[in-house]
């Protein structure tokens, strides 16, 4: 007989590849596979949080969302379903002054772009939706940048 480790637990198999005891399976590896990751517990609070939060026309929502290398940001009008701008650390003209997209001051840069691309189109004050991020590091650089660049929220 063998051990063989699946989803962190260890198990005995047969030389054919066949559990010893499939009661520990049905335990112990459904129990670990149960698990929720980081980014289904962020996808709950984007979901709770966006119960009360609706951009409209004249007050759209600013939605960002965070990667390991980038950050994106749209301003999105909920009634009409409709995005109406957008900036990312992956802009071309934003991607020559930041290089790398994941650091706080790629997140300022986009920030301050959304701001202006928001106010050439009118909008001065958005409703800010962090996406279920934590109001912290990128997300906050963000924020401060777009209010830096005039934008109220």
């Amino acid at each position: 007989m063998a051990q063989k480790t699946y989803a962190g637990v260890t198990l005995e198999v047969t030389d054919d590849g066949y559990l010893v005891d499939s009661s520990k399976w049905n335990e112990e590896i459904a129990k670990e596979m149960a698990k929720e990751s980081r980014n289904d517990r962020r996808v709950m609070r984007h979901e709770r949080v966006r119960k009360s939060l609706h951009g409209t026309p004249e007050r759209p929502r600013l939605c960002v969302f965070r990667s390991n290398k980038n950050i994106f940001v749209q301003l999105i009008d909920d009634v009409n379903g409709v995005t109406l701008a957008a900036a990312s650390s992956l802009d071309k003209e934003l991607k020559g002054e930041v290089g790398y997209g994941g650091n706080k001051e790629a997140a300022k840069k986009v920030g301050e772009a959304i701001a202006k691309r928001a106010l050439d189109k009118g909008f001065e004050t958005v409703v800010f939706d962090r996406g279920g991020f934590i109001y912290h590091g990128r997300v906050k650089e963000l924020a401060d940048g777009a209010r830096e660049a005039g934008l109220k929220f």
